[in-house]
C-alpha cells in the first residue's frame, strides 16, 4: 500500500486525524446513520401506515425517535465541525442532507472523501 492512502483499511479512520477528531467523526456518522434511517423509516413505512391503512402510532413512536435523533445528528455535526478542519460546504450540506432522503449516507460519503483528499495536500 503507498503511503498517500489516509484511511486505515483495518479500521473505519482517517488516519491524518486525532483519535479524538476520529472519535467525532465516527459519532457524527453513526448519528447519521441512524438519524437518515429514521427518516426513512417515517417516511416508508409509517406515514404510508398512518394514511394508508389508519395506523397512526408508527407515526407517533417513529417521528418522536426521528425527531430526536435529528436533533441530537445537528447538535454533534456542529461539535464536529468545531473539532475538525472540514471544508466550507460541510455544515450547510450537512443540515441540508438531514432533511433529505438518503442525506445523511451521501454526505458521509463526501465529507470523508473531501477530509482525506485535503489530508492528501497537506503531506
Amino acid at each position: 500500500m503507498s503511503q498517500a492512502q489516509t484511511t486505515n483499511p483495518n479500521s473505519n479512520e482517517i488516519t491524518g486525524l486525532s483519535k479524538s477528531q476520529n472519535l467525532s467523526l465516527k459519532i457524527l456518522t453513526i448519528v447519521g446513520y441512524l438519524e437518515g434511517t429514521s427518516f426513512l423509516l417515517l417516511m416508508g413505512i409509517a406515514m404510508p401506515l398512518k394514511y394508508m391503512m389508519g395506523i397512526p402510532e408508527a407515526v407517533k413512536y417513529i417521528g418522536m425517535t426521528h425527531g430526536i435523533l435529528f436533533i441530537t445528528y445537528i447538535l454533534i455535526l456542529l461539535i464536529t465541525v468545531s473539532r475538525i478542519k472540514m471544508p466550507l460546504w460541510a455544515l450547510p450540506a450537512g443540515v441540508l442532507g438531514s432533511f433529505l432522503p438518503f442525506g445523511p449516507f451521501i454526505f458521509d460519503h463526501f465529507l470523508k472523501k473531501s477530509i482525506s483528499k485535503n489530508l492528501n495536500k497537506e503531506t
